[in-house]
Formats: structure tokens, C-alpha cells, sequence
């Protein structure tokens, strides 16, 4: 497919996603990130800190929404949302600071089942 086809169908794909497709795609991207970290934790690391801080950021995003007043969801399940998320971001500043393979597949399960509920799929 050529560039320019490609920038297309993802402008397109923007357009018609819904919030929630988008939410799980971010999550799916996130524990690629975070895979391929894992997979290659003996040859470098490299993009162990970019994909710990994108994931980071990913659910300051939905904790921060969670948080928000206008949201519109249940407080129950913005409380869910907002206690995986300082989860997630807890753990993750605690690899930076002493790394450790095992624990990144905690990280990678939650982005993944969270990423199929959004995606209304059962994992």
C-alpha cells in the first residue's frame, strides 16, 4: 500500500472509530511496546524506558477521564478505572527504577484484557 493510501485509511479509520476502539488500540499498542521489550530484554535496552513512559502516560489519560466529573460512566466503574491506572503507573515507575522481565507481563495482561472489554471480546 502506498504512503499516501495508508495516511488515508488511517484518517479514515479515525473518523469512524469509536472512542472505545480507539481506547483498546492505544492499550494494544502499548503492550506490543512493552512485548517487545520483553522479547528482546537480553539483547538491549532500548525502548525499555519509551515504552514504560508511553504506557505511563496511556493511563495517566484514563485516570485523569476517570477522575473527571462530566464523565459519564458508573462511579463504581471509574473507581476500577482509576485504581487499575495507579496500579499500572506504579508499577511502571518501579521498573525504571529496578527492572526486572518478569514483572513487565503483569503490565502486557492488563493492557490486553482491557484492550478485549473495550473491544467487547472475551480474552
Amino acid at each position: 500500500m502506498s504512503s499516501a493510501a495508508s495516511q488515508a485509511y488511517a484518517r479514515t479509520a479515525q473518523r469512524i472509530a469509536s472512542p472505545r476502539d480507539i481506547e483498546a488500540q492505544a492499550l494494544l499498542k502499548a503492550a506490543r511496546q512493552l512485548q517487545d521489550v520483553m522479547t528482546n530484554w537480553d539483547q538491549t535496552d532500548a525502548g525499555f524506558v519509551e515504552a514504560l513512559m508511553f504506557n505511563r502516560k496511556l493511563w495517566s489519560i484514563f485516570v485523569t477521564d476517570a477522575l473527571r466529573d462530566e464523565n459519564p460512566e458508573q462511579i463504581s466503574i471509574r473507581q476500577n478505572i482509576a485504581n487499575i491506572g495507579i496500579f499500572v503507573m506504579t508499577q511502571s515507575a518501579a521498573l525504571q527504577l529496578k527492572p526486572e522481565v518478569e514483572r513487565l507481563q503483569t503490565l502486557i495482561d492488563i493492557n490486553r484484557n482491557i484492550a478485549a472489554g473495550l473491544s467487547g471480546r472475551a480474552t
